[in-house]
């Protein structure tokens, strides 16, 4: 279908977003296609997840590669094939390199498990607790060149209470990213659509 708005989805482990993104596209009756699901695990649970779906799958792993470059190379060469209209980092544990973002300008969206820009980078359930913050969260945003520093798309939060752990505020967070990221998807299939 030429009116199909297509993705690819890089992940790294489990694959819960992929899931939600999966499950949305189909609950809904989007017309959203995963063109594949690209992992730089071979181990990544989420590939699983994919093969279920009927979703064709690759592996890129770093250690098959004699350089960063390298990998890189291989990662945009196989993005550059399968030409989507929109690249989903979902759990992709992975710094893409300056040339890679600006190859796929505008076209690369990654969720973060905080409410941006506060907590860039790991460990943000923890260093929210630290911070004594009141709300925390989720951001899709754009990637560029600098880690997490891309335009805000959408945001979804949550109270911390007082009681909370790391890893009790991290289930929350994986709600609202299960939430946020299909609609997120979703709207930007809308806006290429109508502009």
């Amino acid at each position: 279908m030429a009116d199909t708005f297509s993705i690819v989805v890089l992940i790294s482990g489990n694959g819960s977003n992929l899931q939600a993104i999966i499950d949305s596209i189909a609950r809904e009756q989007w017309p959203i296609e995963i063109k594949a699901v690209i992992s730089n695990q071979s181990s990544a649970y989420g590939l699983q997840r994919a093969h279920a779906a009927n979703i064709a799958v690759e592996v890129i792993e770093r250690k098959q590669f004699t350089s960063r470059a390298a990998f890189d190379h291989a990662l945009q060469t196989s993005l550059q094939h399968h030409n989507p209209d929109l690249i989903v980092l979902a759990g992709f544990m992975h710094i893409l390199a300056p040339e890679f973002v600006q190859a796929f300008n505008n076209k690369l969206i990654n969720i973060h498990p905080s409410l941006l820009p506060k907590f860039k980078g790991l460990n943000t359930h923890q260093r929210a607790l630290d911070a004594a913050e009141k709300t925390h969260g989720c951001s899709v945003h754009y990637v560029t060149t600098e880690l997490d520093a891309g335009q805000v798309i959408a945001q979804a939060q949550c109270d911390i209470n007082t009681d909370e752990s790391a890893d009790s505020l991290q289930q929350k967070v994986h709600a609202l990213e299960h939430e946020l990221l299909p609609k997120v998807i979703h709207q930007l299939s809308q806006n290429t659509k109508n502009s």
